[in-house]
C-alpha cells in the first residue's frame, strides 16, 4: 500500500530501523499511516494540506470564532442571521483579522485558527447555530519537524509490535514483560505542543 498523508517517509523510518531490504514495505507503510493518524487523534488536528474547502463554524462570543487550521490568510468568510441555510452577508479583509498574528505562536510557526471580527460587524450567535461559512485552505503548509520525528518514533513501535502479537516482549524474574498500551511518552512530549485544546459546541 501507499502512505496517503504520512508524517514520514517509508526511507525515514527504514533508515531509522536500520533495515535495507523491502521485504516488509508495505507492512512499514501501514506503521506510517497508522502512526500518522494516532498523532493526528492526539493532537486534535491534521499536519496536512486538504486543500481548498468550505466549513462551518460557530462562534465563541461575538467577537472571536475558532476555526480549523487555515494554510493561508487567502479565506472568503460569509455569515447568516438565522438557522434558515442562507449565507448573505460577505465579510470584507477590514472586517476581520486572523490569528494567530504574524502565524506565530509561542515561537513556533503556526497556522491561523481563529478569527476575530474588527470592523463593522459581530459574529452571529443564535442558540448555537453554525452561522460562520469559511472558505479556504485548511490543513498545515508543511509537517513540523517534530512531528516526523513522532511519526518515525510512533511508526517503527508500531512495526516491531508484530514481534509480540500477544502483547508480551518478553520474561524478566518477575514474570512476563508486556507491551505498554500508552501513546509512546516521547512521542507524547513531541506531539504536546502541537496538542489542540478546544471547546465543542
Amino acid at each position: 500500500m501507499a502512505i496517503t498523508n504520512g508524517y514520514a517517509s517509508l526511507a525515514e523510518v527504514k533508515a531509522a530501523l536500520r533495515i535495507t531490504d523491502s521485504i516488509d514495505d508495505s507492512l512499514l507503510d501501514m506503521a506510517v499511516e497508522s502512526a500518522s493518524r494516532l498523532i493526528d487523534g492526539f493532537a486534535a488536528r491534521q499536519f496536512y494540506s486538504s486543500g481548498s474547502a468550505v466549513r462551518y463554524f460557530v462562534a465563541q462570543d461575538d467577537f472571536v470564532v475558532e476555526v480549523d487550521d487555515l494554510v493561508n490568510g487567502t479565506v472568503v468568510i460569509q455569515t447568516a442571521q438565522d438557522a434558515d441555510g442562507v449565507f448573505d452577508t460577505t465579510w470584507d479583509t477590514n472586517d476581520y483579522q486572523l490569528e494567530p498574528l504574524n502565524s506565530v505562536l509561542d515561537g513556533i510557526a503556526w497556522p491561523f485558527n481563529q478569527i476575530r471580527a474588527v470592523g463593522d460587524y459581530l459574529w452571529p450567535i443564535s442558540g448555537g447555530e453554525a452561522l460562520i461559512k469559511v472558505t479556504g485552505t485548511f490543513g498545515w503548509p508543511y509537517i513540523p519537524i517534530a512531528i516526523k520525528q513522532a511519526t518515525i518514533i510512533q511508526a517503527s513501535r508500531i512495526y516491531k509490535r508484530l514481534d509480540s502479537p500477544m502483547g508480551i516482549v518478553g520474561f524478566g524474574d518477575m514474570g512476563a514483560i508486556r507491551v505498554s498500551n500508552q501513546l509512546d511518552p516521547d512521542v507524547a512530549q513531541l506531539v504536546m505542543p502541537y496538542k489542540r485544546m478546544r471547546t465543542f459546541v
